[in-house]
């Protein structure tokens, strides 16, 4: 165990741990020129004083929807005489319509904020805020489909448009569920005229960039080769093409050669780090899911498990499963904590959802099985993936699968 002193000591693997961390935006951001100048267009009537169109982001996490949209952000920040005003805002934080206009109100009044007011008076204030010289306030509303009453805060935005004689709203959402509109009330939806930007997920030529560029000044000169960095990008796009988990290898690979008191970083190291990070990656997602799609999640499971009613799937190494077993195992489960399962059609998003969160892998079976069925094959191992659902769903490890 480390002591103090070696805590202290200067590193020799890391020259600038901070270009490292995911928060950190770099002063150009490669592979990403197309999406920072769509996200400058939308923005662009703001600037000159006119309402912006609304912009929606999507894309799985670590395609860099989040840091591009704080790069356009200080590049409107930077420009002077601008009539406008901007407020990000993390809504894993601001979870709902009183706290973001509560947060609206404290970026831009912040002596207003702080006295307690409700949501009626939050709005009229920022309301005549926007009136009195004509302003355009930007929303930037990241992972806005975590918002609880998203419904009202989107028509509470963009009614401000309709209630104003000068100046304007535009927003911004940013998300990594394509279908979270699908949602909304179509009275909110009609209201948004938004344009969609979908972030593609990188190749692993892009990440291994991306890392490179990063290790020239986080990384001590000649501490980690280039077989490494292309081993740290492939396993990263193999996961999904996200930059984070990339970044998040590169670091761990460093701090474990460095507990080690290395000079160097290799392969062992990066291998290592590979199975902590996608295992803490792929942990932290599932709890961030929203309610259904964990029982959907929980059902794959705990049928990969007991290997489902069809053993002819099972090739020795991978389970697959019926998508209407999976559906039926999810009903179960959900009238057993005596709640109302969704329909089969909200079923099938959450299903293309956690395809889309790489948990879950699907695809139509060719003939010969009972016809044309879906088939979907857990892509992390069942027994971890059950006890975190168990621990979140249920409070604790269930005494049996159900």
């Amino acid at each position: 165990m480390s002591n103090l002193n070696d805590l202290l000591v200067e590193s020799r693997i890391f020259a600038n741990r901070e270009v490292l961390s995911p928060h950190y935006i770099p002063k150009k951001l490669i592979f990403r020129e197309k999406e920072i100048n769509n996200i400058e267009r939308a923005l662009a009537p703001s600037l000159k004083g006119e309402r912006g169109r609304n912009l929606f982001i999507y894309g799985k996490t670590g395609t860099g929807k989040t840091s591009c949209s704080k790069y356009v952000i200080d590049e409107v920040n930077d420009i002077p005489n601008t009539r406008a005003r901007i407020s990000y805002i993390n809504c894993r934080i601001y979870n709902s319509r009183y706290r973001v206009l509560n947060k609206i109100v404290s970026d831009h009044l912040p002596t207003y904020a702080k006295r307690g007011y409700g949501a009626v008076d939050l709005y009229e204030k920022l309301t005549s805020w926007i009136e009195e010289d004509s302003k355009i306030l930007v929303i930037v509303l990241d992972e806005i489909d975590v918002v609880r009453d998203l419904d009202d805060l989107i028509y509470t935005l963009t009614r401000i448009n309709s209630d104003i004689k000068a100046g304007g709203v535009t927003i911004i959402g940013i998300s990594n569920k394509v279908s979270f509109k699908e949602s909304l009330d179509p009275r909110s939806l009609s209201t948004l005229y938004e344009t969609e930007l979908v972030f593609p997920p990188y190749y692993a030529t892009e990440l291994y960039a991306i890392i490179k560029d990063r290790v020239l000044t986080g990384f001590k000169p000649g501490t980690i080769n280039d077989d490494v960095l292309h081993f740290i990008a492939a396993t990263a796009a193999k996961e999904g093409g996200d930059a984070r988990l990339s970044l998040k290898m590169l670091s761990k690979a460093g701090e474990l050669a460095e507990d080690k008191r290395q000079s160097t970083v290799g392969m062992k190291e990066a291998e290592e780090a590979a199975k902590l990070v996608e295992s803490d990656v792929v942990y932290d997602l599932i709890v961030t899911l929203p309610e259904h799609h964990k029982l959907v999640l929980y059902a794959i499971a705990v049928l990969t498990l007991s290997g489902g009613s069809y053993k002819k799937l099972t090739d020795g190494v991978d389970t697959y499963l019926f998508s209407g077993e999976v559906y039926n195992r999810y009903k179960s489960i959900t009238e057993s904590m005596h709640k109302e399962a969704k329909s089969e059609r909200w079923y099938r998003k959450y299903l293309s959802e956690l395809e889309m969160q790489g948990l879950v892998a699907a695809f139509e079976s060719g003939k010969g099985i009972r016809g044309h069925t879906k088939l979907i094959k857990l892509l992390y191992p069942p027994q971890k993936t059950k006890s975190v659902l168990e621990k979140d769903i249920f409070g604790t490890e269930a005494s049996d699968s159900k």
